[in-house]
């Protein structure tokens, strides 16, 4: 069986093109949101917009309640990054499950965070698809601020502030508001506690199930260090090892380091799922407050180790995470242009295959 004998529009029910285009090519990736925003410096009043302007707390920091109080700002940074060069944007919405939110009192606004958020993205995308080069909107699902495998107290290892319960709950509303939205793919990142991404994969799984609905699904690691493993402790063949069976289209990296730290980890895992497209988006190298963006890398340093990954062989999908900008993202996709995709040595399992 080859790739091309595989129709995906047969398995899945959105986001059918993508499977082909990662065969066909290496895809781009966005860049930051939270550096984006970041840069326009807005004030808390902006954050609340009209609509929160009397709440007591203070929000400003809440990114993602600016898809309902600012979607121009949202708007205007998914235009920026399709005009770089993108074929996939994320959604606003790395912090909107009711657990995030709640940080801010907002944990009601959870499901309509993730509608609005997925709402803006899909409009950009499909103000800049063409037949021949289609645009997708990834759902995006961050880690929560609660992890079920370590203590929050020192004192008591055995000590959690959340269940895995409570976080397929919150995780369920995210799903479901992100395919209420419009999302063509959910995206799983920053794994930092691989038991959190189990309660997102079994999350998601139930909720398409129940809808009767097939996405593309990309699961990406971070890996927080020198030593090679995610911070609840599994390196990066036991971290594919947890996450393979929900057969994702693409599994890969991202955050955390820069792509110099981070080349040897998407080396073994490339080499480890062999029948899966791999994804790559770094940080702009390590932390610089001095800098515009809060990072090393100019974009000539990040898109120069990307077009290595992708000579090398090694990925299908390359971007950028925190410090990253439109800048980067256009001199990445021009760095990779003439590389060819990774191969897979087996045929990919799409969603209902098996």
């Amino acid at each position: 069986m080859t790739l091309t004998s595989l129709a995906p529009s047969r398995t899945y029910t959105r986001g059918a093109q993508l499977p082909a285009l990662l065969a066909r090519r290496i895809a781009i990736l966005d860049g930051a949101m939270g550096t984006m925003i970041q840069r326009l410096k807005l004030s808390e009043s902006q954050y609340r917009g009209e609509r929160f302007a009397d709440i007591q707390q203070d929000v400003k920091g809440n990114n993602e309640l600016l898809s309902l109080t600012r979607p121009d700002v949202i708007s205007d940074i998914h235009e920026r990054y399709l005009i770089a060069g993108a074929d996939l944007v994320e959604t606003n919405t790395f912090g909107a499950t009711s657990i995030a939110q709640d940080d801010y009192g907002m944990a009601d606004l959870a499901y309509e965070m993730n509608v609005e958020s997925a709402r803006l993205a899909k409009l950009a995308c499909s103000r800049h698809s063409t037949p021949e080069r289609p645009r997708f909107a990834l759902g995006a699902i961050g880690p929560t601020p609660k992890t079920a495998s370590i203590s929050p107290d020192v004192n008591d290892p055995g000590a959690r502030n959340v269940t895995f319960e409570q976080l397929v709950q919150a995780y369920s509303e995210q799903v479901n508001g992100l395919l209420d939205g419009g999302s063509d793919a959910l995206l799983v990142e920053t794994v930092f506690d691989t038991l959190n991404a189990k309660a997102a994969l079994y999350a998601i799984e139930s909720v398409l199930e129940a809808r009767a609905e097939r996405l593309p699904l990309i699961i990406s690691g971070t890996v927080t260090d020198a030593s090679g493993r995610i911070l609840s402790g599994q390196t990066v063949s036991a971290f594919w090892a947890s996450v393979r069976h929900a057969k994702p289209l693409a599994v890969g990296l991202n955050c955390a380091l820069g792509a110099a730290l981070m080349r040897p980890y998407i080396q073994e895992l490339a080499k480890l799922a062999d029948d899966t497209y791999i994804s790559c988006y770094p940080n702009a190298g390590l932390p610089n407050p001095m800098s515009e963006t809060g990072f090393d890398e100019t974009p000539e340093v990040t898109s120069r180790l990307l077009h290595e990954f992708a000579e090398q062989g090694l990925v299908n999908i390359v971007g950028g995470c925190c410090g990253t900008t439109p800048e980067h993202i256009t001199a990445i996709g021009q760095a990779v242009a003439s590389e060819r995709a990774r191969g897979l040595k087996r045929p990919i399992f799409y969603r209902g295959d098996d």
